[in-house]
Parts: structure tokens; sequence; C-alpha cells
């Protein structure tokens, strides 16, 4: 019987390191988080642009060249598959200002690029990587 109670208790005091550990990491982690918040209002001025529905065969320059119809393009990141370097099917377009990204959901959502409909639409930085 007492050996019973020791494997039992061995096992008890083993169980609440891992909790520990897993603490010290969450506590990190939310230490770390009050730092980032300060750039994501920087990072998030209202002209960044989530984009969906595109070809496996598009690239930056088409998606470029497509946004740049409404207004000065700052930047495009396409989200493409590692190994086939095929694009995902989404990706990401800043524009220079916020009326030429309001303009580009308004004119560019459900347009039709590269024989697909694509849909445009904000992309707020500060609800997926500060909250």
């Amino acid at each position: 019987m007492s050996s019973m109670s020791y494997s039992r208790r061995s096992r008890y005091s083993r169980s609440p390191s891992p909790y520990k550990r897993y603490s010290r990491s969450v506590s990190r982690s939310l230490s770390r988080s009050p730092s980032r918040s300060p750039s994501c209002d920087v990072e998030n001025p209202g002209n960044n642009l989530y984009v969906t529905g595109l070809s496996p065969r598009i690239t930056k320059r088409e998606l470029e060249k497509h946004f740049a119809s409404e207004g000065k393009v700052v930047d495009v990141h396409l989200v493409v598959d590692p190994w086939t370097r095929e694009s995902r099917g989404f990706g990401f377009v800043t524009m220079a200002s916020v009326e030429e990204a309001n303009r580009c959901i308004k004119y560019l959502d459900r347009s039709v690029l590269e024989g697909r409909v694509i849909m445009v639409e904000k992309f707020l930085w500060q609800q997926v990587s500060c909250v």
C-alpha cells in the first residue's frame, strides 16, 4: 500500500512543473505585448488591404498593377506556398493613403483579376497582432 501512495505522490509532484513552465511562458509573452502595442497603431493607419480569391498564377507585379489603377501602391505582400512558390490565394496591399485604400475597396472589391473574382477589404493589424 505504501508503494502505491508513493507513486501517486511522485506523479503529483511532477505535474506542477510543466504548469509552472507554461505559466512562466505565458507571463513572458504578456509582458512583451504592451511593448508591441504602440507600434501597432503606427502600422495600422487604415491603408492596409486584405485581398482574397487570387489566382495561384498571380504575380506581385500583376497585383500591384491592378491596385495602381486606384492610387499609389506602397507595398504588396503575396502569400505564397514555400515549396511551389505559387500564390496561396490571398495577399496584402498597402496603399499610400486611406482615401486610396477606400477607393480600392469601393472599385476593386469583386473585380476580376486573372479570371478570378477578388475580394478586397480593410486589414486591421491591431485585431491580429496586438490583442
